[in-house]
């Protein structure tokens, strides 16, 4: 993923799904999960929205500045699928174990957010 308009492009689908996920724990989900099941789907939906949307602003500064971003921007889409994803999964089929592959996800966010630093930082000298 290194062409911003793919990046742009994957991001909105992402925010898309996000939008449905979150109206989708809303309404068909709060009478079925559990009040701590749901909260978890929310955490899934707000991970999953706020990431999507620094998705657009990575791809927005390899624009910007020219830069190729596609290391962030793989480790952001990677930290979305499994750590939003692994959540998803848990809440709709109780699989409890896949909460110990959701900090994977987590590394994937912070890992991808330095690299982008670095990267700024050295294309700013």
């Amino acid at each position: 993923m290194s062409n911003p308009k793919i990046i742009l492009a994957v991001a909105a689908f992402l925010l898309t799904i996000a939008v449905a996920a979150g109206a989708f724990g809303a309404h068909a989900l709060k009478n079925t999960l559990s009040a701590e099941r749901l909260e978890t789907w929310q955490t899934a939906v707000q991970y999953h929205a706020w990431h999507a949307l620094g998705l657009m602003l990575i791809a927005l500064i390899g624009a910007q500045f020219q830069m190729v971003v596609t290391w962030p921007a793989s480790l952001i889409l990677s930290g979305i699928l499994i750590f939003s994803g692994s959540l998803y999964i848990l809440c709709l089929s109780g699989a409890s174990w896949l909460g110990a592959i959701t900090p994977i996800g987590g590394v994937a966010f912070i890992t991808g957010w330095v690299l982008l630093g670095v990267q700024v930082l050295r294309n700013a000298y």
